[in-house]
């Protein structure tokens, strides 16, 4: 499990911690697991949807990741909502070439319960690159009743949320870590 990093400009409002699970089988789905800990009361979270493509999912509280093959310069963007609508873009290049990724809908599950909220994803190994080492950026924007916004992140480029920087891609999954 890896915890994602606060931005340095952000509040982090109720929030106390964001820890992310990541599993790739050797037959290659990739399994993202978020969990939030801290005051839900405080987080505003989309109402529940039914399992859908939906765009600027990023506007509201999201999760995230981007996937690029280890040496590409193209990368995929996943957003996953509390609501489980999802979003996929596919890109050249950094902010560059951007367009719908043709992938089959992710699982998407979440559960809340206290002071705990998990949002797991189930990405099908038809999405990913079959064999190659990946960089992965995992990143969360979580919404505020009040509107305000904070930025999470495994690492965060200098200046202000950038989570396409490849500072963000900061973990890595080889052949041999796919279990």
């Amino acid at each position: 499990m890896t915890s994602l990093l606060l931005h340095p400009q952000s509040a982090h409002g109720g929030v106390a911690s964001i820890d992310v699970h990541v599993t790739r089988t050797g037959a290659g789905v990739l399994t993202l697991h978020y969990v939030l800990h801290g005051d839900l009361d405080t987080v505003r979270w989309p109402a529940p949807a039914a399992s859908a493509h939906a765009d600027e999912l990023w506007r509201r509280t999201c999760f995230e990741a981007f996937i690029q093959p280890e040496g590409a310069a193209s990368y995929l963007e996943l957003n996953f909502s509390p609501s489980t609508q999802w979003a996929a873009y596919a890109f050249d290049n950094y902010r560059a070439g951007m367009r719908p990724a043709e992938i089959a809908a992710p699982e998407i599950s979440v559960r809340r319960e206290d002071d705990l909220f998990e949002l797991s994803a189930e990405i099908g190994a038809a999405a990913l690159p079959a064999r190659a080492p990946l960089r992965v950026g995992l990143s969360a924007i979580i919404e505020a009743v009040s509107g305000e916004k904070s930025y999470w992140a495994l690492a965060h480029p200098p200046g202000k949320p950038d989570f396409h920087h490849s500072d963000c891609f900061a973990l890595e999954i080889t052949a041999s870590e796919r279990p």
